[in-house]
């Protein structure tokens, strides 16, 4: 019998040339625990994915996706489809309020690059999800062909 695959919804959310990603708590039972992920969660039943992404951003940080929220793309591995969208951030870090989760920062090009953060809460560099680096790196792969 197959294993039913979980569907998230996941937002790739950018300024200039920083990434808003959410330092995930530190607790064994999770997946990835205390690594840095992108915002965003389970897609409830009924729900499409986009509807999914502004829900749980909002829930999570308190913020609005702008209209120009878009698909990036879809990543499945054998537990997981993760149905990623991208959208500017418009607000200031200092306006988002962190509801769920260890801590959040704008990520540089270079932290994703070596796949780590300093996260100030944490008082360490923390890693990021392996699968969420990969998606920034193929975001800013098709950033820089696309112009």
């Amino acid at each position: 019998m197959s294993k039913q695959l979980v569907h998230v919804a996941i937002a790739i959310l950018y300024q200039k040339d920083k990434f808003l990603m959410q330092l995930r708590d530190n607790i064994p039972n999770i997946l990835y625990p205390g690594y840095w992920g992108l915002f965003g969660g389970h897609i409830e039943p009924g729900e499409t994915p986009d509807i999914a992404v502004k829900r749980e951003v909002l829930e999570e940080i308190g913020y609005n996706l702008p209209p120009m929220v878009s698909e990036f793309g879809c990543y499945a591995d054998d537990s997981v489809v993760r149905h990623v969208f991208q959208a500017p951030l418009l607000v200031e870090l200092n306006q988002l309020v962190l509801n769920e989760g260890w801590d959040m920062g704008l990520v540089t090009l270079e932290d994703i690059h070596q796949g780590q953060c300093y996260s100030q809460i944490a008082g360490e560099i923390r890693p990021l999800g392996p699968v969420h680096q990969r998606i920034l790196l193929d975001f800013m792969r098709h950033k820089m062909v696309s112009g």
